[in-house]
């Protein structure tokens, strides 16, 4: 049986230096409501007010457009060859947490300048590790998922360009490690019976799912998320100050969400073992 949450939540998520992101946004949607912002506390949101935020919620699922693991599968291990690869997920946010305790706002970089680490990741100034693979470099199963459906997955030991995910990645993996106890993860956990839970998503599933074409699914308007809301069979939004990728992604996906849980495949992926949701996790509204 398929829990019903009370509110739904996307947060587009950043992992770029520094304290403030104007690339964070959240926007929280009842069922069959229209979605609405999130202000932050200042001007914009810093990654750990992000995390203050989620420990306060309750009955909530959660959407972050972060890969919540790196690639295991593959080759047994998340780094092969490193007797201290983690086994598991959770081991592998507590390390990723402990080896950075020291950087501020969730910072990763003493993570992928570690001598042994840095072999894995594609880093800025054309440095790329021996064991990063070949071409796009691995990737989790979930991500060959997304490929075969028609998207644009990037490798989470990837850190460079504008479609590389590894930074945000990393800060997630220490935001869901400091929110252990109080918030859920799927598929990592089971689903709890209250309690928020946390959910990696693509908001280009939302985008698609509103019938947005490729290439075209940024909505920069007022009349452009509100059509993209329609699709959805949601009302339109609240008008806001101004209109930015990062803001609509978050709009539209909430109200996504709210729509995605209620397929019960969503949550039973046929490609989703149990070693698959220990490791790797999965992307929430992939088949």
């Amino acid at each position: 049986m398929i829990r019903r949450f009370a509110r739904f939540a996307c947060i587009d998520w950043s992992g770029a230096a520094g304290a403030f992101q104007p690339g964070i946004a959240v926007a929280v949607c009842e069922p069959g409501g229209a979605p609405v912002l999130v202000e932050p506390e200042g001007r914009h949101w810093s990654r750990e007010a992000v995390l203050r935020w989620l420990g306060r919620q309750d009955d909530m699922l959660v959407g972050i457009d972060f890969s919540a693991s790196f690639p295991f599968a593959d080759a047994g291990a998340y780094f092969p060859g490193w007797a201290e690869s983690p086994r598991d997920a959770r081991t592998l946010w507590a390390l990723v947490d402990r080896m950075t305790a020291n950087e501020p706002h969730l910072g990763a970089s003493t993570l992928v300048d570690h001598g042994e680490l840095s072999r894995h990741f594609r880093r800025h100034g054309g440095r790329t590790g021996d064991l990063f693979g070949g071409g796009i470099g691995r990737m989790r199963v979930t991500e060959r998922a997304a490929r075969a459906a028609g998207l644009a997955p990037s490798s989470s030991f990837n850190l460079v360009g504008a479609a590389q995910v590894g930074k945000a990645s990393l800060a997630g993996m220490r935001l869901l490690h400091r929110l252990a106890g109080r918030a859920a993860a799927w598929p990592f956990d089971p689903v709890p019976a209250s309690g928020p839970l946390i959910v990696e998503i693509y908001t280009s599933l939302a985008a698609r799912a509103a019938g947005l074409a490729k290439g075209r699914s940024k909505m920069r308007s007022a009349e452009a998320l509100d059509a993209a809301l329609a699709a959805l069979g949601h009302p339109p939004h609240a008008p806001l100050g101004h209109y930015d990728d990062h803001r609509t992604d978050a709009l539209l996906g909430a109200a996504w969400l709210a729509d995605a849980a209620r397929d019960e495949a969503l949550w039973h992926p046929a490609s989703l073992t149990a070693t698959l949701a220990e490791t790797e996790g999965w992307t929430f509204g992939l088949h």
